[in-house]
């Protein structure tokens, strides 16, 4: 492999020379920087990314943390091509860490990207505390966004969606819709989504009248595989049943196709509403009623928030994203309408 100082013996100028053509600082005329690049070709010289990012303190890279639970379905693939999209458009690339399964190792992750010298950091948390981001804002200078988090301390640097909010007007259009006996599965209960999704269905039938029934609330994990056992538990209890409130989309699916074995009508028995809007949830049969979260919308948020702090320029203050309900087949008056 091919350096610097061969670079330079091959072009007829410095190292030093090389060293400000490679960093951009300083002046350099056209002619010699043409004379090193065509030098850097013909060596097939690469530079040391680590000690230019050392050097000029920029990578132009942003680096995104996102635990390896995620990496399935479309929720991250939205997520994650977003992110590029947006990042390329301004000129900087996506370098995506594993936060893997605990607090510490997405600290660690975090900490991986600061090294490399990315520019900005995203956080998708699962397993940091909302103090434990504050405080790893407050220790860095290097910008720090946080998704789908509300921070105490440094709400500029977070978005996130209004998870209970959304999980609650869900439950209220089944409510209005005529449904009382309504069935919830929550996602993997260690998640902050799962608990904020339960919370709102709690409180709408609260304070609607209708009382919670603990019978009625069944443990998902976010998989069609868990969607199939949560039914399989919900009718085992021989709870009567007039709709069900599913966290995501892909446990409404396995719902779905377990009361489709058992002969159970949909929606005509048992209506159903998911979360996320998957690409295929228009397409089924019947086509499923779903509650939409902005996450095209939070990301570039986040991204345009990062670059304002980079580059300068105009802060949105908006931070809070609410979710659209898509009514669709899966959805019909309940037996208390009217």
């Amino acid at each position: 492999m091919s350096t610097m100082q061969e670079v330079a013996k091959k072009a007829g100028v410095s190292k030093a020379t090389v060293s400000r053509v490679l960093s951009g600082k300083g002046y350099v005329s056209e002619a010699t920087k043409e004379q090193v690049f065509k030098a850097i070709e013909e060596a097939g010289y690469r530079p040391n990314l680590l000690a230019r990012n050392l050097a000029t303190n920029k990578s132009e890279c942003i680096g995104l943390v996102v635990t390896n639970t995620l990496y399935h379905g479309s929720y991250f693939s939205e997520i994650l091509s977003q992110a590029a999209k947006k990042l390329e458009d301004n000129g900087r690339q996506l370098i995506l860490v594993d936060g893997k399964h605990s607090a510490r190792e997405e600290r660690e992750a975090i900490q991986f990207l600061l090294d490399l010298r990315c520019d900005a950091v995203i956080i998708y948390p699962r397993f940091l505390t909302i103090d434990e981001m504050d405080s790893i804002i407050e220790q860095h200078k290097t910008p720090i966004m946080v998704v789908n988090r509300k921070l105490r301390k440094h709400q500029s640097h977070c978005v996130f969606c209004d998870h209970k909010g959304s999980s609650f007007q869900a439950t209220k259009y089944l409510i209005e819709r005529g449904h009382r006996d309504i069935a919830f599965i929550t996602g993997a209960i260690d998640s902050p989504t799962a608990i904020e999704r339960l919370a709102g269905y709690k409180e709408a039938l609260n304070q609607y009248g209708i009382g919670v029934n603990e019978a009625l609330i069944a443990q998902g994990k976010w998989t069609p595989a868990s969607g199939v056992s949560a039914v399989e538990s919900l009718l085992a209890n021989k709870n009567k049943i007039s709709a069900i409130l599913a966290s995501n989309d892909e446990m409404a699916v396995g719902a779905m196709k377990k009361l489709n074995d058992l002969g159970v009508s949909i929606p005509g028995e048992i209506s159903i509403i998911g979360f996320d809007n998957i690409p295929t949830a228009a397409y089924l049969s019947p086509a499923l009623t779903s509650i939409k979260d902005p996450v095209s919308d939070m990301i570039s948020e986040v991204i345009n928030r990062l670059i304002s702090m980079l580059d300068g320029g105009y802060l949105s203050k908006e931070n809070v994203f609410t979710s659209d309900l898509l009514a669709r087949n899966s959805v019909i008056d309940g037996p208390y309408k009217g």
